[in-house]
């Protein structure tokens, strides 16, 4: 588990910095806001180009593609700062992207391993202490930027810390691993005992294939939700309520802390309730939280229901991914959160560009208020995924 959770929060590390130092790394590359834009889609084109593989890797070759994604992410992280040009930048973030990618998958099949291994639920944790560590690397690189630190630093030591995490934390094998002689994700050999639909045969990977799918639509549902709100919330505060610059820059980090705080309480939860049973909480909760923000007349009440919202869906993508793992079986875990996480990703990305069109056409509150659709959308298909899946 401490693996995972080191992960996670070292994941978190880099990107909570990433965001608060964006606009130095668009002033150091000279680009404009479109050529930043067009940038930034390398993260996610890299992302995709990576993740399936990775997957395979970990099934492969087991716990030791962990550190080593990590490391490689830590380096790829500190390239944004020394771009000059969009070209330069674009390249710098479609090699962050991949590795990105690659560590999402790894940190991800790590927590479902420690989940079937310890049979305690660990997903949610772990995602939880990705947002804290978000919410701690923005605040902290806003002192640092307002002491007028530049980005190379920033990054710099973001990736000194990561590198220290997969060195003395991530590259150890863990405990239960060692006495079994097991690695994180076993190579296919045979199939999973407790789960028949894994059997290592021929036929088991047509029957893989729709449930995954199944899955990772479901997922990039709530990643599109999750990803909305942590991308437009300042703005919707900002251009649609007329808050002041101060408190709008504040959304971002309301959410986020709420995103930690409903994945602890999540993780508690799921000793006491089935992880469907979760899944339709967690979506009708963003639903609720959604619809009051993107409703709300007064700055204070949207931060309310932006709050609500990261409460609800913080506890969706984790679950849903628990839930895949499981289904899975050991001998292709890696692989299945591989299909999963590259198609929730897809989600992920389009759900700011998404709220933008929608935005362009009507307005904002409009384009936000679609988003409690999909949360409800989220909860509804909750229980039908669990039963074509067998998910307990």
């Amino acid at each position: 588990m401490l693996k995972t959770v080191a992960g996670f929060a070292a994941f978190g590390l880099f990107w909570g910095a990433w965001g608060a130092i964006l606009p130095a790394v668009r002033t150091g590359a000279g680009v404009n806001d479109g050529e930043l834009g067009v940038a930034l889609l390398m993260i996610g084109l890299g992302a995709l180009v990576s993740m399936r593989f990775t997957g395979y890797l970990i099934d492969r070759y087991g716990g030791v593609v962990l550190p080593v994604v990590t490391v490689l992410f830590a380096i790829c992280g500190v390239l944004p700062a020394l771009a000059g040009s969009v070209v330069t930048l674009s390249a710098a973030l479609l090699l962050l992207g991949a590795t990105s990618g690659a560590m999402d998958v790894a940190i991800n099949a790590t927590g479902s391993h420690a989940e079937a291994a310890t049979e305690r639920p660990v997903m949610n944790f772990a995602h939880g202490m990705f947002s804290v560590a978000v919410v701690v690397a923005s605040l902290g690189t806003a002192g640092l930027r307002a002491a007028g630190v530049g980005a190379l630093p920033v990054l710099g030591g973001a990736a000194a810390l990561i590198v220290i995490t997969a060195l003395v934390v991530l590259s150890q094998r863990d405990t239960a691993q060692a006495a079994s002689g097991s690695t994180s994700a076993q190579p296919a050999a045979t199939g999973d005992a407790r789960n028949p639909r894994a059997d290592a045969e021929g036929s088991v990977r047509g029957r893989l294939e729709p449930t995954l799918l199944m899955f990772g639509v479901l997922c990039a549902i709530a990643y599109l939700v999750e990803n909305a709100w942590q991308s437009w919330s300042a703005v919707h505060l900002d251009t649609s309520l007329n808050a002041p610059a101060g408190l709008a820059s504040v959304a971002p980090a309301v959410f986020a802390a709420a995103a930690a705080t409903g994945r602890f309480a999540g993780n508690a939860l799921l000793k006491r309730v089935q992880q469907v049973q979760l899944l339709v909480f967690g979506g009708l909760i963003a639903a609720v939280g959604s619809l009051v923000a993107a409703t709300a007349g007064h700055p204070w009440i949207a931060l309310v229901g932006i709050g609500i919202a990261g409460l609800g869906t913080s506890v969706c993508a984790p679950t849903i991914i628990g839930m895949a793992g499981a289904w899975a079986g050991p001998a292709r875990r890696a692989g299945a959160i591989s299909v999963v996480t590259t198609i929730a990703y897809l989600g992920f990305l389009i759900g700011p560009a998404a709220v933008g069109a929608v935005s362009s056409q009507w307005s904002l509150p409009v384009a936000l208020g679609g988003v409690a659709v999909l949360a409800v959308v989220v909860a509804g298909l909750a229980p039908v995924a669990g039963r074509i899946a067998g998910a307990r």
